[in-house]
């Protein structure tokens, strides 16, 4: 008769990889930073170790460290990462079409980011007819700061995470000479995109040029991306019409990659 023991699991042959690894996938499922000792505990993994690990993965900016709150936070380089996968994952080719039908319903050019760092990537534009071009080509980067598709993923994001993204003044890029240029002004400007549902940008990328920008969360909640209008500034009306457009776009593509609302 064949031997129908079960086979005991592998055991990791780099049990340092296989811990770091575990620690930056717990840090990612949190809502925030938390404390080293609730990755200890979370994980099973001696509380020593999880400081080695967690001061070599900072060296290397996958994770920031928050002192006056003694919490542990996904670093850039973990954005970085993230930004790789979403240009390697369907969510360009699934929002290409909603971005299309965007477009045509609302005759003024959009584009769709992920975070990128500080940074927002663009990957995909679809530009309106008889309209300017945007530096918003797809594999452009923008500070995420400044960008209506930006905001509108920092205004979801952990406030303790946005503040480890933007620790100090050191962090903020400039374009235009407009936009937050201290964490204390950006705190100000996300609370506004918090209440108002969606973000706005005037000028601060082109002049001349104004943005919305709509949060695409997926399963979990979490921004996965952003879906923006831009049109000319003298256009004051088309503020309104163009959110509507862009929250029903955003919604379509949140429905597309598998995030299921309640009620």
């Amino acid at each position: 008769m064949p031997d129908t023991t079960p086979t005991p699991p592998l055991r990791p042959q780099v049990p340092a990889a296989d811990q770091t690894l575990r620690i930056l996938s717990f840090l990612a499922r949190q809502r925030g930073p938390v404390p080293a000792r609730t990755v200890a505990t979370g994980l099973g993994i001696p509380r020593s170790s999880v400081y080695h690990l967690l001061a070599t993965l900072q060296e290397h900016q996958f994770v920031v460290h928050l002192p006056e709150e003694q919490r542990w936070g996904l670093g850039i380089a973990a954005f970085e990462l993230a930004g790789g996968y979403s240009r390697q994952e369907p969510l360009a080719r699934l929002g290409r079409p909603v971005l299309a039908d965007l477009v045509d319903r609302a005759g003024e050019s959009a584009h769709l980011a992920v975070m990128h760092g500080r940074d927002v990537l663009y990957i995909v534009e679809e530009r309106a007819p008889r309209r300017p071009a945007l530096v918003t080509d797809v594999g452009v980067r923008l500070p995420s700061h400044l960008t209506a598709t930006g905001r509108a993923m920092l205004a979801a994001l952990p406030r303790e995470q946005v503040r480890a993204l933007f620790p100090d003044a050191a962090a903020f890029a400039d374009r235009t000479g407009r936009g937050p240029r201290r964490p204390g002004e950006l705190r100000e400007l996300l609370r506004e995109v918090r209440e108002r549902g969606y973000a706005v940008e005037d000028g601060e990328v082109t002049l001349g040029m104004r943005s919305i920008g709509v949060v695409v969360r997926d399963h979990a909640g979490w921004p996965a991306a952003a879906i923006a209008l831009t049109w000319p500034a003298d256009a004051d009306d088309a503020e309104h019409d163009l959110r509507v457009a862009a929250d029903t776009a955003a919604r379509e593509l949140e429905r597309r990659i598998g995030r299921v609302r309640s009620g």
